[in-house]
Parts: structure tokens; C-alpha cells; sequence
């Protein structure tokens, strides 16, 4: 799993095979003629004809990779953050908030935390995990003697959509469980200083905007290799693909919230910079969102 993969332009020095998202982690003809893996390669190939492509990433952040697009497709215009972009230019940044119980809880429960003293955990709004899973990531956060807050809707479960009692009876002096957080009011406030994420790329580019180092547990797609480059490329935190061990888990977050802490904080408040940067007048995202309205309109 630990092969290297050499023959993507842009990510020869750190790609493996464990980094490949599940569906193309195959070395046989049987999988290679997966009807799934087959409709996805006629996807990339439908994708590069077309005419204009726009991404939501940025220059500084993926640099190398978008400068290998134009070799396999015309156009190619990063525009992002959007989240970003929309707050800096007079837009609406559609952060989520109203009265709601979990939005009240939460937000309550940071103010009352020390400032960067707490690990925000979500797993997104659409990965299904195990309750064996959630015992696991319980014991390690829990064993790490660090705050947390833990986004955890009972929906995403796999077997019988009850949240392991040992989780609800927790210490709220460190530990504050919800349904549902506002994720970038929870990542933008102060006492927050690391994210425990499945590596969805709005998560992804919602922590970097905010300044917060990331543990990268991917559960299927592209989040393995948005992972990687957290731990390996960009550096602004730790890529735990591949293990749902307690002991693993806790090591991880006290190696983000103590150990190097001062140096993941630092890289993420730099990208952090760059992003907001390129959304900016002058910025290369805003320099590529005004050629794209150009080329709109000579079409």
C-alpha cells in the first residue's frame, strides 16, 4: 500500500497506493473492467471536452496541479474559496446560524473554553460510521485529556441509529456532543484549534480558511487523497487514513493540540493568509473569476 506512484504529473514525490481513492486501488483485469470504475473513466474523459472548467481551490493552495490542466483540458479557472469569496466581495458567506438547540449548546460551550483549546470533530453530513468506530475515536479523544466538541447526528450511523451511551454521558467540562454544528462559525471561533475531519473538500478549504490544523481520517472518495495532502504536501496537520484505534487516535491528537501544535498553527494561519489573499482584489482567484467573466461574455 505503500507503493509510490509516479506517473501523475504534479504528484510524483508523494502519491501512494493507499492514497488512491478504494474504487481504483485495483491490479487485476477483473477490477480494472468495473462497470463503476469504468463509468468514472468515461466521466474524466467527458469533463476534459468541455469547453471552461471552474474550480473551487486556489492558486497558492494547488499550484502545481492546476498548473497541469491546461495540458488535458481548455480553460481552466480556480475561483475559490466560494465561501470566502462571497464575504470578501459584499456576498453573503452563508454561514448557518439560528436559535436552534445544537447551535445554542455549542457556541455556548466554546465560550466558555480556553482560547485554541479545543479539537472540533465532525465526520461530515453524509459518511456512515460504525458504533464500533465511534467507541474507538470515544476512548482516543477522551484518553487524549484534550477538549473536544463532536458534531455527531444518530442518522449517520450504520446499525441502529443510537449514539453509544458512554458518548452522551461524557464530561461536559471537556466534552460537548450535538446533532449538528455550525461548522464555520465553530471553526472561526477562538477557543478552536484543530479539526478532526473526513477530509470533504468543503471542510477541507472551510479549516483552511479559518486557520485550523486538521487530523485526516478520509472515509471514501477523493477524501483519501485530500488527506494526504494535509499531512504530507501543505503540512497543516496529520493523515490517519487507515486505522480506528484508540491508542492511534489519541497519539494524533495529542501530536495536534500539544506536541506541535505551535508549528501546525502557524502553517495553517499561513495558508489561511493566502487564501483570503487570492479572493481579494488583486488576488489570483480574483484575477481568474474576472477572465471567466470575459470569456462569458465574448460567448
Amino acid at each position: 500500500m505503500d507503493m509510490p506512484i509516479t506517473n501523475v504529473k504534479g504528484m510524483e514525490g508523494f502519491l501512494r497506493y493507499r492514497d488512491l481513492p478504494a474504487l481504483f486501488q485495483v491490479d487485476d483485469d477483473v477490477h480494472i473492467n468495473d462497470p463503476t470504475l469504468q463509468n468514472l473513466h468515461q466521466l474524466a474523459q467527458n469533463i476534459a471536452k468541455a469547453k471552461h472548467h471552474i474550480f473551487n481551490t486556489f492558486q497558492e493552495l494547488e499550484g502545481p496541479i492546476l498548473h497541469q490542466m491546461p495540458t488535458i483540458m481548455s480553460n481552466v479557472y480556480a475561483v475559490g474559496p466560494l465561501h470566502e469569496f462571497l464575504a470578501a466581495n459584499g456576498g453573503s458567506s452563508n454561514v448557518i446560524m439560528s436559535d436552534d438547540d445544537n447551535n445554542k449548546s455549542c457556541l455556548d460551550w466554546l465560550n466558555n473554553q480556553p482560547v485554541k483549546s479545543v479539537l472540533y470533530v465532525s465526520f461530515g453530513t453524509l459518511s456512515m460510521v460504525s458504533r464500533e468506530t465511534l467507541v474507538e475515536f470515544w476512548h482516543g479523544l477522551v484518553n487524549s485529556g484534550q477538549r473536544f466538541l463532536w458534531s455527531l447526528n444518530p442518522r449517520r450511523l450504520l446499525t441502529d441509529g443510537e449514539i453509544p451511551a458512554e458518548i452522551l454521558t461524557g464530561s461536559r467540562e471537556k466534552t460537548c456532543v450535538v446533532e449538528w454544528a455550525p461548522q464555520r462559525a465553530v471553526l472561526g471561533h477562538s477557543a478552536v484549534a484543530g479539526f478532526l475531519t473526513h477530509c470533504g473538500w468543503n471542510s477541507i478549504l472551510e479549516s483552511i480558511v479559518a486557520g485550523v490544523p486538521m487530523i485526516g481520517w478520509p472515509i471514501h472518495g477523493e477524501q483519501q487523497l485530500n488527506s494526504r495532502y494535509v499531512g504530507e504536501v501543505w503540512k497543516v496537520g496529520l493523515d490517519m487514513k487507515d486505522t480506528c484505534h484508540r491508542v492511534i487516535i489519541e497519539k494524533m491528537v495529542r501530536e495536534l493540540m500539544e506536541e506541535r501544535k505551535d508549528e501546525f498553527l502557524e502553517r495553517a494561519q499561513h495558508y489561511s493568509k493566502l487564501a483570503k489573499q487570492s479572493v481579494r482584489q488583486g488576488g489570483s482567484s480574483y484575477s481568474n473569476l474576472e477572465h471567466l467573466l470575459e470569456d462569458i461574455r465574448r460567448i
